[in-house]
């Protein structure tokens, strides 16, 4: 397990969108930080569910939908090594990856960016948490459902950009219309970024926000299993 970890680690840091994953929300944290006020409370929370946003659904899906399209999966299945066992550690290895994101985003907003940072700490991993599971579940979900790598790329740009729009990743959420800001809460990144911005404004996070979290990672979950096919 240790060297299947070791070996799949050195595949990551070879990967171009482990890198894209990295710098994009980073870029859009430093261009749209400069303009910011002091102890502001919505730029790095969205900046932070980007970057969850763009591992679940572009690095996982991609990663486990070619690794079966190339007969990786069904190989491992007549050696010691078994497929979940792979499929344990890529998601532990896009888990530190998207940890390693979010880690550095805090750290410049933080340091260089004089960004607000949440006072409750737990409130902030539990959205965090749960945030990450529910995409991690979408993704899992592609990467089942699609036929090879490129079209869980596309399936998971599709879906990306839908979702972040609706979750008030690409403009205020104030500019858009209410029934659109609802709809946006019952999607996956809508409620992990709108409890982001509650835990970072100093409130508490909201518990239906929290339930729509744990359903999805919950039945979506349910859902990939079901459908994941190994070959």
């Amino acid at each position: 397990m240790m060297k299947l970890a070791f070996v799949e680690t050195k595949l990551l840091t070879r990967e171009p969108g482990a890198l894209f994953s990295l710098l994009i929300p980073l870029f859009i944290l430093v261009v749209f930080g400069s303009s910011i006020e002091p102890g502001d409370t919505v730029l790095l929370p969205m900046a932070l569910a980007i970057a969850v946003g763009l591992v679940a659904l572009y690095m996982l899906p991609t990663t486990l939908a070619t690794y079966r399209e190339r007969g990786i999966l069904r190989r491992l299945s007549v050696t010691p090594v078994r497929p979940g066992n792979l499929l344990a550690v890529q998601l532990l290895l896009l888990l530190v990856l998207a940890l390693a994101a979010c880690g550095l985003l805090l750290a410049v907003a933080g340091t260089v960016l004089g960004a607000r940072l949440p006072a409750g700490g737990l409130p902030a991993a539990l959205v965090f948490i749960l945030g990450t599971a529910s995409m991690f579940a979408v993704g899992l979900l592609i990467a089942a459902l699609a036929p090879n790598g490129r079209s869980a790329n596309g399936i998971g740009v599709l879906l990306y950009f839908p979702m972040a729009y609706l979750a008030g990743l690409m403009q205020p959420v104030h500019l858009m219309p209410d029934m659109l800001i609802r709809i946006g809460e019952f999607t996956p990144l809508g409620a992990f970024a709108q409890s982001m911005r509650e835990v970072w404004a100093g409130g508490a996070p909201s518990p239906l926000l929290l339930g729509v979290m744990a359903a999805y990672a919950l039945a979506v979950s349910l859902a990939a299993a079901k459908f994941f096919r190994w070959e």
